[in-house]
């Protein structure tokens, strides 16, 4: 099975450029939606959609695409009340990024969502639930063939805890990206800087930040990271995180006037995320080109 070494392409480039949204594109070409599986259901009912989303981000500059399993986790698949093997949901969900890729020199990242709603503030699984279901789907993605575990929008100290030290223990390679509010901290109430101390005892690839309004994590990056390997994704949608439909608030050049003092300290990966399009990536592909690569 052929798999791509995340930091051997950094060795190429100055910044690793991630794709951006996949459910806000979904709903504006029209995919099938779920309440529990959101826009992973589309991997069943509108596969050749979601490939060609995989597609138009490689097309507009992406040296990393995510699977649409956002949603094929144990505990979404089994709320869903859906009769489905995760084991089969899952490995169409990667095969349709890796098709997407074709021989292309593309990083496949494995998206690991938190096990419930993702700006739920109270868990309602047992701890015992929570580590099944991360195991359980870590597993599902690497052996589907994905080249990182791609932990994203987490912000649960304890599913933090389990996720980075089953990725750890099983020595696969693995992002850990995080969510936070305005007063940066985590939903389930503990700082952002303990999430990061926790997160870097157990040696990720790099520890990442996701789906945050832009002024919330500029505020951040006026701070110490304390990290060395960081990324980031931010959230570009209009209105609220919670909002069902998801529409585009911050157009493609705006977010790059906005995200230009964090591309001046190279972090290892950039994108984009909710409410954004393949536009954004190129324009963040189109910005390093000038800035670094000429």
């Amino acid at each position: 099975m052929k798999r791509i070494d995340l930091l051997d392409i950094r060795d190429e480039k100055v910044i690793l450029i991630l794709d951006g949204a996949m459910g806000s594109l979904l709903q504006q070409y029209g995919a099938a939606t779920d309440k529990y599986l959101w826009s992973s259901i589309a991997n069943l009912r509108n596969p050749d959609i979601v490939q060609k989303i995989h597609r138009e981000y490689i097309d507009a500059g992406a040296d990393i695409i995510t699977t649409n399993t956002f949603r094929t986790n144990p505990a979404a698949v089994k709320m869903s009340g859906y009769s489905l093997s995760i084991e089969e949901l899952v490995k169409k969900s990667v095969n349709l990024a890796i098709e997407a890729r074709e021989e292309r020199n593309i990083i496949i990242a494995g998206s690991n969502a938190p096990a419930e709603d993702c700006y739920q503030k109270e868990r309602t699984l047992s701890k015992n639930e929570l580590e099944y279901n991360h195991k359980k789907h870590i597993e599902l993605l690497w052996e589907s063939g994905v080249d990182v575990i791609w932990n994203e929008t987490q912000s649960h100290l304890d599913e933090i805890e389990i996720i980075c030290g089953f990725c750890n223990s099983q020595k696969l390679p693995y992002v850990i990206n995080l969510f936070f509010d305005g007063k940066m901290n985590l939903l389930s109430g503990e700082s952002l800087s303990e999430a990061v101390e926790l997160a870097a005892s157990f040696d990720p690839i790099a520890i990442g930040f996701n789906c945050i309004k832009p002024e919330y994590f500029l505020n951040k990056i006026k701070q110490d990271l304390s990290v060395e390997e960081w990324g980031f994704y931010l959230n570009c949608g209009g209105g609220d995180y919670t909002d069902e439909s998801i529409s585009c608030g911050i157009n493609p050049d705006h977010y790059i006037d906005l995200i230009k003092p964090l591309l001046e300290k190279k972090p290892l990966y950039a994108g984009s995320c909710c409410g954004s399009t393949p536009a954004h990536t190129k324009a963040i592909k189109e910005y390093i080109d000038e800035v670094y690569r000429n």
